[in-house]
């Protein structure tokens, strides 16, 4: 399966590299690092993951974030990546912006 990685998403990457970038040398490109090896075993283990806010929710093996995807076709999306410490008020919000505008608004990249 192809995996497309939404606009959306590759900023909550980028804010979470800015994150770690400033809490020790290196740590920003363990985490993208980390977070991509995460995306990538959706290849063997998407739908395996239970749902949330209406997209399947994958947890990060090595940091505190959860990977938000869902199937289009024969594509797995990914909608966000959010700091699990986050209130979940935000992130709830935050999950239904996504699903209100899916995609329509020039989201995919």
């Amino acid at each position: 399966m192809k995996i497309v990685i939404l606009r959306s998403a590759i900023e909550d990457l980028a804010r979470g590299r800015d994150f770690y970038d400033r809490q020790g040398e290196g740590l920003g490109d363990y985490f993208e690092e980390s977070l991509t090896a995460d995306i990538d075993s959706l290849r063997l283990y998407a739908g395996v993951h239970v749902t949330a806010y209406g997209y399947r929710r994958m947890l990060s093996d090595r940091f505190p974030y959860a990977i938000y995807y869902e199937f289009a076709g024969e594509e797995i999306r990914i909608r966000a990546v959010l700091d699990c410490r986050r209130d979940p008020k935000w992130i709830r919000s935050r999950i239904r912006q996504g699903r209100a505008n899916n995609g329509i608004d020039g989201d995919e990249e």
